[in-house]
């Protein structure tokens, strides 16, 4: 329970620093490449999922083709 509180007290403590940050125009501009940058993360995930669908694709029909391959011989 301890821990807890020190974890809320943390979270609200670093709410209230991000509004002062936020507040002046350099912060802002802060807070703006910080967005930025985990846009550009969230994209590069997601893109990446779906590369590894694409592959997972292509390995599935790539199995299928050894198959049949291997049951006409």
């Amino acid at each position: 329970m301890r821990k807890l509180m020190w974890l809320l007290g943390g979270v609200v403590l670093g709410f209230v620093a991000a509004h002062f940050v936020n507040q002046n125009p350099e912060g802002r501009r802060f807070f703006d490449r910080v967005n930025r940058g985990m846009n550009e993360f969230s994209r590069a995930f997601a893109s990446g999922y779906e590369a590894e669908a694409d592959d997972t694709e292509l390995a599935d029909e790539l199995e299928e083709a050894l198959r049949d391959l291997r049951d006409r011989a």
